[in-house]
C-alpha cells in the first residue's frame, strides 16, 4: 500500500469508498450502479448533489472505463507518482454546492483526478484553472495538487461530461450517453442557484447543450458554434436564465501554444464574476 501526498494514509488501489480518502463522499453501503438503465434510477433518484456525487464515485455502468481507470490506479501510473495511491475510480464533481457559476470540464484525466479523486487536481490543466479561479476569487488557493491539500470554492463548481478517465481520452457514445445522465440531474440540482456556466473546449459546450435539451431547457436554433468567448443564454423549465460562455480548454495543447493566455483565461471569469 502506498500513502497518501497529503494525510499519509495509507490505500490499496483503487481506493475502496468509505475508508477515509479527503474528500470521498460515498460510504460502503452508497448503492452502485452497474448498467445504463440503474444509472439511470440511481441519478433521478438523488436528492442533492452530495449524494449524487456518492453514488457517481461507485459507478460501475461501462466496463471499459471500469476496467481502464483501475488498471491505470494499480499498473499504469506515471513513473512520477508511482510511489502514491490512485483514486481509481469516477471523478465526483468538486465545488460549491449553491454555486452561481458552474465550469463544464470534459472527462478526468488518468494521472490527474484518476490519481487524487478531485477535478482538475494533480495535472497541468489544473495547475491553469486553479490559478486563474484564485485569481478570480472563486479559489481558496492557486494551486490544487492533492485531496486534502485545503483547496476550497466558493460560488463556482467543478462539473464533467463523463466520470472516469478514457482510454486516449475518448470516452465511446454508448459511454457518454451513460454518463451523461448523471450530468442531466447535475445540472438539473445545480440550475436552482446557478446562473452562468463556462464550457471548457467544443465537447464541454455541446455536452452541455446535450444536456440541457434532454432536460427540456430552451436551447437556441440553429445550435450555436462553440468559440472562445461566445455567449448564449438558456432558459430552463422554470424559467431560469443560464449563461452560457465558451472558454478555450485548458490543455497543454491550447496553453503550451499560446491559444490560451492566462489574460483570455482572467476574462473569461471576469465575465462569468459579472453576471452571477
Amino acid at each position: 500500500m502506498d500513502a497518501h501526498p497529503v494525510t499519509g494514509q495509507l490505500f490499496d488501489s483503487p481506493v475502496p469508498p468509505g475508508t477515509g480518502w479527503p474528500g470521498d463522499p460515498a460510504e460502503p453501503d452508497t448503492p452502485v450502479a452497474h448498467d445504463h438503465d440503474q444509472v439511470a434510477t440511481l441519478a433521478a433518484s438523488a436528492e442533492s448533489l452530495a449524494e449524487l456525487d456518492a453514488r457517481v464515485t461507485v459507478c460501475r455502468a461501462c466496463p471499459r472505463l471500469v476496467e481502464w481507470r483501475e488498471q491505470v490506479a494499480v499498473s499504469g501510473r506515471r513513473a512520477s507518482f508511482a510511489d502514491q495511491p490512485y483514486w481509481g475510480r469516477p471523478g465526483p464533481s468538486f465545488g460549491d454546492p449553491a454555486a452561481t457559476m458552474l465550469i463544464m470540464g470534459l472527462a478526468p484525466a488518468a494521472n490527474g483526478t484518476n490519481r487524487t479523486g478531485r477535478m482538475f487536481t494533480g495535472d497541468r490543466s489544473g495547475d491553469w484553472l486553479y490559478a486563474a479561479l484564485h485569481r478570480a476569487g472563486f479559489a481558496s488557493q492557486p494551486e490544487s495538487w492533492a485531496s486534502g491539500d485545503g483547496q476550497h470554492l466558493t460560488d463556482c463548481r467543478i462539473v464533467a461530461a463523463v466520470r472516469c478517465a478514457p482510454p486516449a481520452n475518448k470516452p465511446s457514445p454508448s459511454e457518454r450517453r451513460t454518463c451523461g445522465q448523471w450530468l442531466d440531474r447535475d445540472l438539473e440540482l445545480s440550475s436552482r442557484t446557478a446562473r452562468v456556466v463556462v464550457a471548457l473546449g467544443g465537447i464541454g459546450w455541446s455536452a452541455f447543450l446535450a444536456a440541457a435539451r434532454r432536460l427540456g431547457w430552451a436551447v437556441p436554433k440553429p445550435a450555436p458554434k462553440f468559440g472562445h468567448g461566445v455567449e448564449v443564454e438558456v432558459i430552463t423549465r422554470d424559467d431560469r436564465a443560464i449563461r452560457l460562455i465558451g472558454c478555450y480548454h485548458v490543455s497543454q495543447q491550447n496553453t503550451f501554444t499560446g491559444r490560451l493566455t492566462e489574460s483570455m483565461l482572467d476574462e473569461i471569469f471576469i465575465r462569468a464574476r459579472g453576471l452571477t
